[in-house]
C-alpha cells in the first residue's frame, strides 16, 4: 500500500458519511490518504500528536471536518506547517454555519483553507490540486475530470434543448 499523502480527519464518526465524499475523490484522483477520528476537545493530546507528526509521516495536506464549534482544522493547523483544508459539518441548532464561521475565521498566521459547509468533495479536490503542483500524473487526473464535468454539462445542455424544459425535467 502506497504512504497516505492526505490526512482526513475528524472529530466524531457523525461525520463520517460527510467525509466520505472526500475519501471517494480522492480514490479518483488515485491519491492514498488515511482516516482517523480525532476531537480537539475529547482527545487533544491525539489531535496534537496527529498534526505535530503529520509532516514527517508524509501527508501533503489534511482535511479536517468538524461541527458547531468547529476548533479542530484550526487547532491541527496551529501544530502542523502543511495545508489545512477545513470542512465545516452540518450539524446543531445553526445547521452548520456556526462551524463555517469557526473554521473561515481563523487568526493571523494560523491559516485553515476552507469549503462550504459538508463540502468534503471540494476539499478532497483542492488537496489533489495542492500535491498536483509538484506531480505531474495528478494534474493531468485533474484535468481529465475538469474535462468530464464539462462534457456532462454539454450533454445536459443538448438534452434540454432537445426535450424542453417539461420533457427534461420527466425524464429525469
Amino acid at each position: 500500500m502506497n504512504k497516505p499523502l492526505v490526512g482526513i480527519v475528524m472529530g466524531s464518526d457523525s461525520d463520517l458519511s460527510v467525509m466520505k465524499g472526500a475519501a471517494d475523490m480522492l480514490d479518483k484522483f488515485e491519491l492514498p490518504y488515511e482516516v482517523i477520528i480525532s476531537s480537539a476537545h475529547r482527545v487533544p493530546e491525539r489531535t496534537a500528536e496527529y498534526a505535530r507528526s503529520a509532516k514527517e509521516r508524509g501527508l501533503k495536506a489534511i482535511i479536517a471536518g468538524a461541527g458547531m464549534a468547529a476548533h479542530l482544522p484550526g487547532v491541527i493547523a496551529a501544530l502542523t506547517s502543511i495545508p489545512v483544508i477545513g470542512v465545516p459539518i452540518k450539524s446543531g441548532a445553526l445547521e452548520g454555519v456556526d462551524a463555517l464561521y469557526a473554521i473561515v475565521q481563523m487568526p493571523p498566521g494560523i491559516p485553515v483553507a476552507t469549503v462550504g459547509i459538508n463540502g468534503a468533495k471540494n476539499a478532497a479536490i483542492l488537496a489533489a490540486q495542492i500535491i498536483g503542483t509538484s506531480d505531474e500524473a495528478v494534474q493531468q487526473r485533474l484535468m481529465q475530470y475538469k474535462e468530464e464535468m464539462a462534457q456532462s454539462v454539454e450533454k445536459k445542455a443538448d438534452k434540454l434543448n432537445e426535450l424542453g424544459i417539461e420533457g427534461y425535467l420527466n425524464q429525469k
